[in-house]
């Protein structure tokens, strides 16, 4: 698969929840891991993916110095609709974008492009990935994660969505609500209508009704991904989460993430 495809990593997080009690970095993507920001792990991931083309990190100024060469660096701003939006207006658009949180540190390039080529077997416009519970806790049990059960398994949700410029563009009054709840299932379900409320409440929703219901709402196909790399919903924002990257990110202390 040849599939090009722009990044772009959100970084504009200030570290104002509970991570403030592990670290005291102005900002979520600034702090350290192994003498590393954060948001370089990211970066570099994306950076040994054979299918992304080029990559935006959107964030504050504090972060910029010190991330790695051949990205492109824009100031955040005051959101993340936004963020998203300063960052489109530096690509071509003409490649499908990867939209990818700073926090998922353990993601890697091997991750990413199975992502992205699973993504690419399937006709669609947005592409989100989910994880199985099962997935999930045989490589992290200490993981504390949100799940949500639907007729096909019980999951969690990836810290990336792949889709067409225009879908963002034309999704814009969507796009922040799914990205700042993509964690909080049952805020999604809400904006699906009373029935599906329903059907989620009683674990009888299926990913294909899901599917069909937000396509219709964002006018744009959306297709669900199971991705068997947990590294890609590992995000970091408590210190327990913390703690557990540090932990796993030290073997390979010095080598590329």
């Amino acid at each position: 698969m040849n599939m090009k495809v722009d990044a772009v990593v959100l970084a504009g997080a200030p570290n104002s929840g509970q991570l403030q009690e592990a670290d005291a970095a102005k900002w979520e993507a600034a702090i350290p891991i192994h003498g590393k920001q954060m948001v370089n792990y990211v970066v570099e991931a994306l950076q040994n993916s054979q299918h992304v083309a080029r990559t935006v990190v959107v964030g504050p100024l504090e972060i910029r110095d010190a991330l790695p060469p051949g990205v492109t660096f824009v100031q955040n701003g005051n959101s993340l609709q936004e963020n998203i939006f300063l960052a489109m207006d530096r690509l071509e658009k003409k490649n499908k974008v990867l939209l990818i949180t700073s926090d998922i540190p353990l993601v890697h390039a091997e991750a990413i492009d199975d992502f992205l080529e699973r993504c690419g077997d399937l006709q669609g416009d947005v592409y989100y990935p989910l994880i199985s519970k099962e997935a999930n806790e045989q490589m992290f049990p200490e993981s504390q994660r949100t799940y949500f059960t639907l007729k096909e398994g019980c999951f969690t949700g990836g810290n990336l969505i792949l889709a067409s410029p225009q879908a963002i563009i034309n999704s814009r009054w969507v796009m922040d609500d799914v990205f700042s709840q993509r964690k909080k299932p049952w805020k999604l379900v809400r904006m699906l209508g009373f029935v599906f409320i329903l059907k989620f409440l009683a674990k009888q929703l299926s990913m294909g009704e899901l599917e069909k219901r937000a396509s219709s709402i964002l006018g744009y196909k959306g297709v669900f991904i199971i991705s068997p790399y947990p590294e890609l919903g590992t995000d970091v924002d408590k210190p327990s989460d913390l703690q557990l990257v540090r932990k796993a990110l030290e073997p390979v202390q010095g080598k590329e993430a």
